[in-house]
C-alpha cells in the first residue's frame, strides 16, 4: 500500500542537506541556490533504464547510484563540464521506505565526494513496474567551451569498458531470460575526473561516452568530409559477455549501435598528442582504436566478433 505522507521525508532531508554547502554553490532552506560562479552551464538528464529490473532484485542500490550518477558525469565529461547541482526523480515498483532510504543516503555520499549539490528530488511509486529507475538531472559549468569535432588525421584513443555499464539491457533481458549474472549489475565506470585532467594538459578535438546508440554515435562529432576507422587491433578486447550475447544472436551490426563491446569513452586528438595522452591516462587501460581520415561522415567498425567491417 503507498503511503502518500512520504513518511521517510525528515530523514531524507536530513541526508540531502549535507550536500547543500560545495565550493560552487550554496543551498539554503526553502532550496535557494546561490551559485558562486559565472561560467556557461549544461545541464544533461539520464537514468539506468531496465538495468534497474537486475539492481532492484538483487538490491544493488550502491551500485544502481553509482551508474544513474556516472552516465551523467560522463556524458558531462564530453562537454567539458564539472558537474555542482542535482535533482533526482526516483520510480519505484513498491513503496518500499528502507530501499528509498538507502538509495538517498549513497546518492549523498557520491554528491559529497563529488561537491555536488542534491537541491530537488521526487519519488514515485508504479506497480506495473519491474524495476527500479534513478533519473538524474545534473548541471555542470564548463570554464572554457571548446568544439567537439573530431579532425581528419586524428587518432582515436579508446578508454576501456568494465563491461555492460548501463546500456543494452533490454536486450541482455531478452537473451538471458530469467538468469542472472554479477556483471548484470557492474556500476558504470566513471571518466570524469581523467577526462577533465587530459583536457587541461592536451588539444582533445573530440569526445564521445559510448553509451545509448553505442558507436553509431562517433557521427555526432564527425565532420561531414570524415570518417572514423576504428581497427579490431587494439588491446581493449571485449569481454566475455559481449562474445556470449553475439553468440545468443545479436548481430555485429547490433552489438556497435547498442553496446560499448568493451570501449566505455573515444578521443580524437592529434597524431602528435596521442602518445601524451596515453601516457597521461593512469587509471584505465587505454589504446589507440583508429583513425579519422577524409570520408563522408561513415563510422567503419573492424568487428571484433567476425572480423567483418560494420558501417555506420
Amino acid at each position: 500500500m503507498y503511503d502518500p505522507t512520504k513518511p521517510y521525508i525528515k530523514e531524507l532531508l536530513e541526508l540531502v542537506k549535507q550536500t547543500w554547502e560545495t565550493p560552487y554553490i550554496s543551498v539554503r532552506d526553502g532550496l535557494i541556490v546561490e551559485r558562486k560562479f559565472s561560467y556557461p552551464e549544461y545541464p544533461h538528464t539520464d537514468g539506468i533504464g531496465t538495468k534497474g529490473v537486475y539492481h532492484w532484485k538483487q538490491r544493488s542500490f550502491k551500485n544502481a547510484v553509482i551508474d544513474a550518477m556516472n552516465m551523467n558525469r560522463n556524458d558531462l565529461a564530453f562537454n567539458r563540464a564539472i558537474p555542482y547541482q542535482i535533482t533526482d526523480h526516483l520510480f519505484l515498483p513498491e513503496d518500499d521506505h528502507t530501499a528509498i532510504l538507502d538509495i538517498i543516503r549513497y546518492l549523498t555520499e557520491e554528491c559529497k565526494k563529488g561537491d555536488i549539490a542534491i537541491t530537488a528530488g521526487e519519488t514515485s511509486i508504479h506497480n506495473n513496474m519491474e524495476g527500479l529507475e534513478i533519473s538524474i538531472t545534473m548541471l555542470g559549468f564548463v570554464k572554457e567551451p571548446k568544439p567537439n569535432r573530431f579532425r581528419a588525421g586524428d587518432k582515436l584513443i579508446g578508454i576501456e569498458s568494465n563491461g555492460l555499464h548501463s546500456n543494452g539491457f533490454t536486450e541482455v533481458r531478452d537473451k538471458f531470460g530469467e538468469e542472472y549474472r554479477p556483471e548484470f549489475i557492474l556500476p558504470t565506470y566513471n571518466y570524469l575526473d581523467t577526462i577533465l585532467a587530459l583536457n587541461e594538459k592536451l588539444d582533445i578535438h573530440g569526445m564521445k561516452h559510448i553509451t545509448g546508440g553505442a558507436f553509431t554515435k562517433l557521427k555526432d562529432v564527425l565532420p561531414d568530409d570524415a570518417d572514423a576507422l576504428i581497427n579490431n587491433k587494439h588491446r581493449l578486447y571485449p569481454r566475455d559477455i559481449f562474445f556470449e550475447l553475439h553468440e545468443r544472436g545479436i548481430s555485429s551490426e547490433e552489438m556497435y549501435k547498442t553496446f560499448n563491446c568493451g570501449i566505455g569513452f573515444v578521443l580524437g586528438v592529434s597524431k602528435e598528442d596521442s602518445g601524451r595522452c596515453l601516457d597521461k591516462i593512469k587509471d584505465f587501460p587505454a589504446d589507440i582504436i583508429g583513425d579519422v581520415k577524409q570520408g563522408s561522415g561513415r563510422v567503419l567498425i573492424e568487428s571484433q566478433f567476425d572480423n567483418r567491417i560494420i558501417p555506420f
